[in-house]
């Protein structure tokens, strides 16, 4: 299962039915779309000539290729050709996936529970899902899957790998992993289960500390989240601090994300979005009404923590509301919108960058955070096995990289809020070694109770003088 920011369906597209109809309209010297029209008429011209070539394929295959075809096999494998020159986020969905994209939503759906995304030609495990099947098979970060079955998954589409990975509760599949520290590949037949993710989970701490971890952003996790945070708020002497936990959240929803950040931000911009199109350059302010304060935040991150999870973390950083702690995020800053197809299929294309509201591009970066703990597995400088956003093929540029096609130079902060001096991390971030359980949660909780000691030192001595 592979995740994103994602926006929901806004538009309805055309379809193209038969070569011909597809030439004739570009005779005209004008294409009319959902993303607007091509008015120069030397680019309909260099449009035209390519669509020709390709008519000129398609006709050549049907009548000379050695056995008869199914030209609806061919035109969409062209269409997934031409979606798989952007980047690995944008994908063609069949009706059958894109069913299996609105069930990922709601948390529930059967199959193995692992995040994946494509490195070096191969299927990449991201992140394996806690409490599922993959997790408890022992995948890993990193692990490669070179085949699915005997079928090998070199090139494979991911929408196509995750089809193939999904099925009925109970039954088997066998995948074959490559791995850095085993000699040779190893297979693992993991019998799928429902996978029903909760997207939030929490839990009392000592000292008046909530913990909330946020698994994934799904149409019910603000709803979820502000449940927890009501009960912490009725205990014994109310909430004094809290940990939100956002490690290996690999997104989801932005309206979600959108709407968690808004719980603890009482003014000011969450994110805005930047796009070609004029509907995608949208900014998402905070409200004052319902805001939580009056006790600190910790947010942990690291690897695993894309998207959806980077828009709550960027914009608690900028506006100083809480402080960061872990390692690196994964980088994906940019916005998926599903756009339906008349025949029941749609694209899910990318169609906006994101933005903290400083107006950082995290993109291909991450949030690096103000202080740096080691899970115990990967070291600051960063694990061979770890795979992020910028390790990913055809990812989307980021600042300060190469030009490619799908990113053109200078497109980054071009709109929005400017950048605002002094709300960053400034400095070499702290980094830390330590041999707990999970050092990062230790840290989170000793950060915490140092403050409500400080805290109470501070209103004692005011009190005194």
């Amino acid at each position: 299962m592979e995740h994103s920011g994602t926006e929901p369906r806004r538009s309805r597209g055309k379809k193209w039915i038969g070569t011909l109809a597809i030439v004739a309209v570009f005779a005209l010297g004008f294409v009319v779309g959902d993303f607007g029209t091509y008015r120069d008429s030397a680019q309909a011209n260099v449009t035209y000539s390519q669509l020709k070539l390709f008519g000129d394929v398609l006709s050549l295959i049907q009548s000379s290729y050695v056995e008869p075809v199914n030209v609806d096999n061919l035109i969409q494998g062209a269409i997934n050709g031409m979606v798989q020159t952007l980047d690995p986020h944008s994908s063609y969905l069949t009706p059958e996936m894109l069913k299996q994209v609105e069930v990922e939503t709601k948390g529930t759906f059967g199959g193995l529970g692992i995040e994946i995304g494509m490195k070096d030609g191969y299927l990449t495990v991201i992140s394996p899902i806690e409490d599922t099947p993959a997790a408890r098979a022992g995948l890993q970060a990193g692990d490669k899957i070179i085949r699915i079955e005997n079928e090998s998954t070199k090139n494979m589409n991911v929408m196509d790998a995750v089809k193939r990975l999904r099925g009925e509760p109970g039954s088997k599949v066998t995948i074959t992993i490559s791995r850095k520290s085993l000699p040779e590949p190893k297979s693992y037949t993991i019998t799928r289960d429902i996978i029903k993710i909760k997207s939030v989970k929490s839990r009392s701490m000592d000292d008046g500390i909530g913990y909330i971890r946020l698994t994934q952003f799904q149409q019910d996790s603000h709803q979820e989240m502000a449940r927890a945070l009501q009960g912490f708020v009725k205990e014994k002497g109310g909430l004094r601090g809290l940990i939100l936990d956002l490690r290996n959240n690999p997104g989801g929803l932005l309206d979600q994300a959108v709407k968690v950040a808004d719980e603890f931000i009482d003014s000011g911009l969450i994110v805005y979005t930047d796009g070609r199109v004029e509907a995608q350059k949208t900014k998402y302010f905070a409200h004052k009404e319902g805001t939580y304060s009056g006790f600190p935040i910790v947010v942990l991150v690291n690897a695993g923590s894309a998207s959806a999870s980077e828009i709550v973390a960027g914009a608690l950083q900028d506006h100083g509301r809480a402080i960061i702690i872990g390692q690196r995020t994964f980088g994906k800053a940019s916005v998926q919108t599903i756009l339906p197809l008349e025949d029941g299929s749609a694209l899910r294309l990318t169609t906006a960058r994101y933005y903290t509201p400083n107006g950082r591009s995290i993109q291909a970066k991450g949030i690096e955070p103000d202080i740096v703990v080691s899970d115990g597995r990967e070291t600051p400088e960063g694990h061979p096995a770890v795979l992020r956003e910028k390790d990913m093929e055809r990812h989307l540029r980021g600042d300060g990289e190469a030009d490619n096609t799908v990113a053109p130079a200078g497109k980054d902060r071009k709109a929005g809020e400017p950048k605002k001096p002094g709300n960053e991390p400034s400095g070499k971030p702290e980094i830390l070694k330590e041999s707990g359980k999970d050092p990062q949660l230790d840290r989170a909780v000793e950060l915490l109770r140092g403050w409500e000691i400080f805290k109470s030192r501070f209103i004692e001595k005011k009190k005194a003088s």
